[in-house]
């Protein structure tokens, strides 16, 4: 590929170059030939003046030429130089022509006719094998006693055309040899141009899935070249980082549907072992039924991250009284919250009214509401808070349980998360590890953001913020 596109950026470069002299050499030549073209008709009028004045300046009106005295072999050696002149009447009758002349000059009926109405024609015509110019001067000009006789003087063409030939010939080769000269200089310049590109490109296909942390230092410190090496550095650095974490996400979620997986395989297999009661075996069914809806809820999350990452997560907001759906949804929880005797609270503004989706809004404050309950020890408590903040809806679930610990909150919106033990005392407790990584998905579906914080008396706080009216459109 990157021999083909040297050559193409080699015979694009001389492409423009032999067009352009193409076109130099076309317009050069037709300039030279004007340029003859008019000395040529200026000499032919001149010769056609004298020789009109020579015809007529006898007092008895006789006609003769104003030529040279020249020998044969003089006028042979000067031929292509002569200028011939012949005399015709307007009938079409040779009257006179010039000595060196072996024959009379071609003429046409037409033209003659046309001089012989006193206009001046021009012809180009062919006599004895060679191209002539020619022109028809009416003789009328010079006085009444010549209107019907007109003069036509010729001349040959053959070193014109000798010279447009030599002149296009060169510009022929001239443009051939520049051209090939093009090509080579092209082709060397696409090579140096392109040379740092091959060993970027050499660089770059040498990192693989196991290499991800190298990156590119070729011609990392050229100006040209910088800003490139450290897009290319950049996107693996994202690469990389996107892999680890679809390892790290892959690893995690193989190990929390495999743990199920285990125990429902361990009891059946138990079970299995030998005849037992109906009681043993609607033991057994129940604990599987657990770790299948256990399967069935990280199947669900892992589901609802998917269609984030791929973009597929989209929010259908409609206008709700926002204090109002967290109410409900919380309801639900509260038969949860009793039986392990946290209180419930749901407070705040009671008219606040927000675009959001009530899907995943309810998706929202279940996780964090049941997340919360979870950490929640006995005689403890949740309060879940509503407010605006201009044009932006805040949900605050705050819980008196032991908080994130030292580590940075901001950890707990990651995939699989484990908190430290203080927060996991149990397998119950421990969750999925999706449920805030959910939550974040859903506020920035909305346009929104979340944060955690441990609070100054104990505790925990995630606060979401959701646009009122932005995701209107969404």
């Amino acid at each position: 590929m990157t021999r083909s596109f040297r050559f193409q950026l080699a015979l694009r470069s001389t492409a423009v170059m032999a067009g352009a002299l193409a076109a130099i050499s076309v317009v050069s030549l037709l300039a030279l030939r004007h340029s003859l073209d008019r000395e040529l008709n200026t000499s032919i009028m001149n010769v056609a003046l004298i020789q009109a004045s020579s015809l007529t300046d006898a007092p008895g009106g006789e006609m003769h030429f104003h030529e040279w005295e020249l020998t044969p072999d003089e006028a042979s050696s000067v031929r292509d130089l002569i200028r011939y002149a012949e005399v015709w009447r307007s009938d079409g009758v040779s009257l006179l022509r010039s000595q060196y002349m072996k024959g009379d000059l071609p003429l046409d009926s037409a033209r003659l006719a046309q001089a012989g109405n006193g206009n001046l024609v021009w012809a180009d015509e062919s006599w004895n094998g060679m191209p002539i110019r020619t022109v028809y001067y009416p003789l009328e000009r010079m006085g009444a006693a010549h209107a019907h006789h007109v003069l036509q003087v010729a001349a040959p063409l053959t070193g014109r055309n000798q010279l447009l030939n030599r002149v296009g010939t060169f510009l022929l080769l001239l443009t051939v040899l520049v051209t090939g000269a093009t090509f080579a200089g092209s082709w060397w310049l696409a090579g140096r141009a392109v040379r740092p590109v091959n060993e970027v490109i050499d660089q770059a296909e040498a990192i693989g899935a196991g290499s991800l942390d190298r990156r590119i230092r070729a011609y990392a410190d050229t100006r040209e070249y910088a800003r490139m090496v450290d897009v290319i550095n950049t996107m693996l650095g994202r690469i990389q980082g996107a892999f680890e974490s679809q390892r790290r996400f892959t690893a995690d979620a193989s190990h929390e549907l495999r743990s199920p997986l285990t125990v429902m395989r361990g009891e059946m297999e138990l079970a299995l072992r030998k005849e037992r009661g109906p009681q043993e075996y609607r033991q057994v069914l129940t604990s599987s039924l657990e770790e299948v809806v256990r399967l069935s809820r990280i199947t669900e999350d892992l589901l609802t991250l998917a269609r984030s990452d791929s973009g597929a997560l989209r929010a259908r907001p409609e206008l709700l009284e926002v204090t109002d759906a967290v109410s409900r949804v919380v309801d639900r929880l509260r038969p949860q919250a009793q039986e392990k005797g946290v209180a419930l609270h749901v407070g705040g503004d009671a008219t606040v009214e927000a675009w959001v989706d009530p899907g995943l809004l309810g998706q929202v404050v279940w996780n964090l509401a049941d997340n919360a309950l979870k950490f929640t020890p006995p005689g403890g408590e949740v309060r879940i808070t509503v407010g605006a903040e201009g044009e932006v809806v805040r949900l605050d679930v705050e819980d008196t349980g032991p908080g994130f610990g030292d580590v940075d909150p901001s950890n707990a919106f990651r995939r699989f998360y484990r908190a430290d033990q203080a927060r996991t005392h149990d397998v119950e407790t421990a969750g999925t590890g999706l449920g805030l990584a959910i939550v974040k998905a859903v506020a920035e579906t909305h346009g929104g953001d979340v944060e955690a914080e441990n609070r100054a008396e104990g505790g925990a706080r995630v606060t979401v913020r959701l646009p009122r009216g932005a995701s209107r459109s969404t």
